[in-house]
């Protein structure tokens, strides 16, 4: 009867350590994708036709944000309308440093003219404007903004160091860099992407391959 104890105490012990090297490694392997990636699903318009109403997203945390990056961030602290827990998922046009400016129709950072083929003419002319509450302003730039639109980064004239200037890709509906300025490095969850078998290969291209 004590060796059958001793036996039963022992198997028993195997057991549970099997079953705490499996949660360890199970917890582990779990932290590991959160820390690396997340799902969203977009919300609204902003993004037409490259990302529609209902869409699920991959986000990619720890990948790095270049121009026509997609990115997914708290926005609570950068509009002012903004409340606690309201993500937006806009386009990055210029990363830290970079000059933008918006003049006869045509879209420039750096003083070079962006390409926008990823959406229609008529949202990179008209839609590109400032249109608020029936204000309209043709021709713009960082300063004419920040100086005389903006809550916060009043005065700027070049993207500070740490954020990014953002546009959707629907221009005409979209709220965004134009009409409350910067978003901070700290504030972006990550970098979207489509699933291979999200929209067509247009919108997938669009949203997953224009990052340079």
């Amino acid at each position: 009867m004590e060796k059958s104890t001793k036996k039963n105490k022992n198997n028993f012990l195997k057991e549970c350590l099997s079953w705490l090297i499996y949660l360890v490694v199970l917890g582990g392997v779990y932290l590991t994708i959160t820390h690396f990636f997340t799902m969203a699903t977009v919300d609204g318009t902003s993004m037409d036709p490259n990302l529609y109403n209902g869409e699920k997203m991959l986000v990619l945390k720890q990948s790095e944000i270049k121009r026509n990056s997609v990115i997914i961030f708290d926005a609570h602290g950068e509009d002012p309308e903004a409340t606690a827990n309201d993500y937006y998922v806009k386009r990055v046009i210029a990363l830290p440093g970079d000059t933008v400016s918006y003049k006869d129709g045509k879209l420039y950072v750096n003083n070079k003219v962006a390409d926008q083929s990823f959406i229609s003419k008529k949202e990179l002319n008209v839609g590109t404007r400032y249109k608020f509450n029936g204000d309209v302003i043709k021709d713009w730039d960082i300063s004419k903004l920040s100086s005389t639109k903006w809550v916060y980064n009043q005065d700027a004239k070049v993207v500070p160091k740490g954020e990014y200037f953002v546009l959707g890709d629907n221009r005409s509906v979209s709220n965004d860099s134009r009409y409350w300025g910067f978003v901070k490095e700290s504030k972006v969850l990550g970098v979207a992407k489509l699933f291979p078998w999200s929209g067509t290969a247009k919108h997938r291209h669009n949203i997953n391959d224009l990052a340079k």
